[in-house]
């Protein structure tokens, strides 16, 4: 695990939409927020960057629920399994307004939820949250 920053937190987007994808991106350039953004387009994808270690810690994990091959919620599942990811912090970000998905995003330990039609053009006030929550909070270091 590469730990280059200390005080700069990374966000990991999964997420595959490159449309949405692109929206976020975009929105934090254009803050001038320049925390690094790593991507990936699925859970399967993401647990490879996991296990290449090639993200930079700490890291916040942005995570769509509607995916491809390994969805959100399969993710979330197996990440909190992984001894060395299980207390990683996870904002959902996703389309889907149902109300089993959020009590199971909760139940898996999230830190917010966010329907997308709800956050408004150019995802201004997820990235105002995301802004305020990396520079007041206190993630742990790595220990190994």
């Amino acid at each position: 695990m590469n730990i280059s920053n200390p005080n700069q937190i990374g966000i990991f987007l999964i997420e595959d939409d490159d449309i949405d994808a692109m929206s976020i991106k975009r929105e934090f350039k254009r803050r001038k927020i320049a925390n690094p953004i790593t991507r990936a387009k699925d859970g399967v994808e993401a647990f490879e960057f996991l296990a290449s270690e090639k993200l930079n810690y700490p890291f916040i994990i942005l995570l769509d629920l509607q995916m491809p091959r390994m969805n959100g919620l399969e993710f979330l599942t197996k990440l909190r399994a992984d001894s060395d990811y299980k207390n990683s912090v996870v904002f959902v970000l996703t389309t889907s307004p149902d109300k089993q998905d959020i009590f199971n995003s909760y139940e898996l330990n999230i830190a917010g939820y966010f329907i997308k039609d709800e956050v408004g053009e150019g995802l201004i006030g997820i990235v105002d949250i995301l802004d305020g929550y990396m520079n007041l909070v206190h993630l742990p270091k790595m220990l190994n």
